[in-house]
């Protein structure tokens, strides 16, 4: 028996050395989402991670971390360890951050995990304007000598590109200046009458639509949304330009491929929910899942595009930090 033990106990020893080491499970901790924007990103943001908590096992905090932008919350993402951790809800303005000369990040520091919704932009006039269609906002823009006040989010974010886009092609470009509010308070301003219209999200306007206060003419989505049959699109007033807002998550480049497609698993999970595709209907956006393969395809198109656009409105810069 004792000669049995003896050979025994190295035998056990040996395999304890050789056994494999398993990898731990992501997640283990809760997984930061860093928020760039308030208003409908927020809120679609929060529902988001409640939905993908419930999924993952391990709860996901969004935390607001706003301005540049978004360059703040980029740099934050982009310089956090590549573990799957620390996410960012992205949009479009990782290109407009970095092409506005906001920071020197560009969509190739991040791993894209999926895209999660669509917005488009929309024109919007204080209910009693005398505007009912971007023809009537040129004509009156050519006769007068006052320039037309339009409030978007910060200079060079996405709504900034896409006003001056739009103005751009109606040829009253030199006749806007363009008023940047934070925290959604474009709308308050229009209804207050110290800028004459706004190209906001929808989400923004909604209650201010229901009770007259604001009127929407004009969409920038190809197609008109089904939630406003009746405003056309920039488009079909004769105006070439289309441009919308997707929103999605990216993960610090070099995160790796398992921890990526446990985040997407999740994501898409969150987009089949009732309570997900609920929020995001009252909130004028579209649920428009894409997988990360598809969604980093899109990102590379995409930010070619507004590179271009950035470009030829003169706002395009480089970045200084």
């Amino acid at each position: 028996m004792k000669v049995l033990k003896l050979i025994a106990a190295p035998l056990f020893a040996s395999a304890l050395m050789v056994a494999p080491v398993q990898a731990a499970e992501f997640p283990e901790k809760p997984v930061e989402m860093t928020v760039l924007f308030g208003s409908t990103a927020q809120t679609i943001a929060q529902v988001l991670a409640d939905e993908m908590s419930k999924e993952l096992g391990k709860p996901v905090v969004p935390v607001f971390r706003p301005g540049g932008g978004g360059a703040v919350g980029y740099t934050q993402v982009g310089s956090a360890p590549a573990d799957g951790y620390s996410i960012v809800w992205n949009s479009n303005s990782v290109s407009t951050a970095h092409y506005g000369g906001n920071m020197k990040l560009t969509y190739k520091d991040f791993t894209p995990i999926a895209r999660i919704s669509v917005e488009s932009l929309c024109v919007g006039v204080k209910g009693d304007s005398p505007y009912k269609t971007l023809k009537d906002i040129a004509a009156a823009a050519k006769k007068s000598s006052n320039k037309l006040k339009v409030g978007t989010a910060a200079k060079g974010s996405f709504t900034h590109v896409t006003a001056a886009a739009i103005f751009g092609e109606m040829g009253i470009g030199d006749q806007v200046i363009y008023v940047p509010y934070d925290g959604g308070k474009a709308p308050t301003e229009l209804m207050a009458g110290r800028i004459d219209l706004a190209v906001q999200f929808p989400g923004q306007f909604v209650s201010h639509v229901k009770s007259g206060d604001i009127r929407m003419i004009a969409m920038t989505a190809d197609e008109r949304l089904s939630a406003y049959p009746d405003v056309p699109t920039v488009k079909e007033q004769g105006v070439d330009v289309s441009l919308s807002m997707w929103r999605g998550l990216a993960a610090p480049k070099g995160t790796p491929d398992a921890v990526v497609k446990k985040l997407e698993a999740a994501a898409k999970k969150a987009t089949e929910s009732a309570s997900f595709k609920s929020a995001l209907t009252k909130l004028s956006a579209e649920v428009s899942y894409l997988p990360a393969d598809k969604f980093g395809a899109l990102i590379v198109q995409d930010d070619g595009r507004l590179s271009k656009v950035m470009d030829e409105l003169g706002i395009k810069k480089e970045p200084k930090s």
